[in-house]
This record gives C-alpha cells, structure tokens and sequence, in this order.
C-alpha cells in the first residue's frame, strides 16, 4: 500500500509544480476539457478524489477554497495524503470494472488523472506540458485499462488521428482526444 501513497504524492506533487507556475490571470483560461477553465480542472481533480474518499469512510473535512486554485489543490493533497492508510487503501468494493479496492482506483484512475489533468492545465496556462516516458507509459497503461469506457462522456473526448511521424506524447494525447 505504500506504493500506491507513494505514486499519488508523485504524480500530486508533479501536478502541484504545475499549478504553483501558474500566472493568477491565467486560471480562467480554456482548457482541453471542453468547457472547462483551468480552475475546473483543479476543481475536478479535488472534487473526485474527495468523493472517492468520501464514499469509503473517509473524513476529508470542508472542500479548500478554490479562489486560489493551487493552494486549494495543496490543502486537498495534504489531507488526501495523511487518509491513505493500508485499512483505507485495502476497503474493497464493486467498482465499475467489478470488485476492486480503495487502493487500486486510487492508483489505476485518480494518479492518472493527475497526470492527464497536469497536461491540461499546463496547456491551458502556458506551462511545462512535458509528461516524462514513465508518465506517458501510466497514461497509456491506464488508457488501455479503460478499453472502450475511455471514451465515455466525462472520461476522454474521441481519439483524434496523428501522424505517423508524431512523436509519442502527442500520439498519447491523442489518443485521449487531446491535441498536443
């Protein structure tokens, strides 16, 4: 179970490093989520991964104040990390995908989200939008976990075509309906 601590304090902290470079006149702009600004991205990411806490017994306290946006994302990240217990991690339940645990959402769809969702934000504000080879075999891994459920309203836009010659990230993004 520390392992799934440890890649979403990763993939938090990345994100976290996104989110802190963002210029304060830039969190309304556009994001790749259609609809969505930049500060509802954040808003997702905390509020899904609250309600998937929530569900499951955990204490989360009051939702951060998202006026500052990463601030909010580091309030929400500290409680997160501090719940992630082996008794919360192991608590099992019928998922979407059939029975599962805390643990194994946390891991196959909330740290990939922090990845997919760091490449939004970066995008939409005009920061580091690079995913490492790591990040990008996590996205794909997680994308291929989905099969078809992957572009199902809310999850990922429709795969856009790539070139042949695109390199990998963009082919990645792609994938997930994202043009890089």
């Amino acid at each position: 179970m520390d392992q799934t601590a440890a890649r979403h304090r990763a993939a938090a902290s990345a994100l976290t490093a996104v989110l802190d470079a963002v210029p304060a006149d830039r969190w309304d702009s556009p994001s790749p989520c259609a609809g969505w600004t930049a500060r509802d991205v954040v808003a997702h990411v905390v509020d899904t991964q609250r309600e998937l806490l929530t569900r499951h017994g955990a204490d989360v306290g009051a939702r951060p104040d998202l006026t500052d946006p990463a601030a909010a994302f580091r309030a929400h990240t500290g409680v997160v990390q501090g719940l992630l217990t082996d008794e919360l991690l192991g608590t099992g339940y019928d998922g979407f995908f059939g029975p599962t645990t805390v643990g194994a959402t946390l891991e196959q769809f909330y740290v990939w989200d922090l990845l997919v969702h760091r490449w939004d934000v970066a995008r939409a504000t005009g920061g580091d939008e690079t995913l490492t080879g790591a990040e990008l075999d996590r996205v794909e891994a997680g994308a291929e976990g989905f099969g078809e459920a992957l572009h199902m309203d809310g999850i990922c836009a429709p795969a856009l075509p790539v070139d042949e010659d695109a390199d990998r990230q963009t082919a990645v993004l792609a994938r997930l309906g994202r043009r890089a």
